[in-house]
């Protein structure tokens, strides 16, 4: 259970909170639940949302997640380009897997990047948690480039950066972005199984076909 001083934080976090981090939940949110539904109008959502953010992580020291913003916002660009064009030439961009080889190469991909950046900006400026920083950058921008090619395991990866991020905004005191992330570890969940029976129909119907 979360103690009394943490939730007279949060209270006093969520009552101090700018309109301009309301604004970015909402958007966040909503990008998250039109890309289950797999519509493209979530991108739209992400743009504006992350423009936001890129302003809000700079002002608490968060510089890693700040920078990040800047590849959300081209992602987001991306994302929409993927998915009305139908790259690949394919009729639509399907959902699909990555094979077991690539995800361990992107898994230790990741963990070199966040030891090497964490340890640089721990060195370096004044970041806060250099570490925990660093791992949920690098994690969200391959996950976000997976989000924009439709690869299935997103949602998986999600689930651990998510998770990881609460505790790293709370301590910032961007509180409702805690509660929005909390939200989202639900809502991954709910994402990949919507994905995945969609797969699995689509699969299913290949083989047929």
């Amino acid at each position: 259970m979360l103690s009394p001083d943490l939730i007279s934080a949060i209270k006093d976090g969520i009552a101090a909170m700018s309109l301009w981090e309301l604004v970015a939940v909402i958007l966040a949110l909503a990008y998250l639940i039109l890309a289950m539904k797999e519509k493209i109008s979530c991108w739209y959502a992400a743009f504006v949302s992350t423009a936001i953010y890129l302003f809000l992580f700079w002002d608490v020291s968060l510089l890693m997640e700040s920078a990040l913003q800047v590849f959300y916002l081209i992602m987001a660009v991306y994302g929409w380009w993927q998915w009305r064009h139908h790259a690949d030439k394919q009729q639509d961009l399907a959902i699909h897997c990555w094979p077991l080889k690539t995800h361990l190469i992107v898994l230790a991909s990741v963990g070199v990047l966040t030891l090497v950046f964490g340890y640089g900006l721990a060195q370096n400026t004044g970041a806060a948690l250099p570490y925990l920083d660093s791992f949920t950058t690098w994690g969200a921008v391959i996950t976000t480039y997976m989000v924009t090619r439709k690869v299935l395991e997103n949602w998986i990866y999600w689930i651990v950066i998510d998770g990881a991020s609460v505790y790293l905004y709370i301590d910032r005191g961007l509180y409702l972005t805690a509660l929005l992330f909390m939200i989202y570890v639900v809502l991954v969940v709910i994402g990949f199984y919507q994905w995945n029976a969609i797969y699995q129909r689509e699969r299913h119907e290949h083989l047929e076909s």
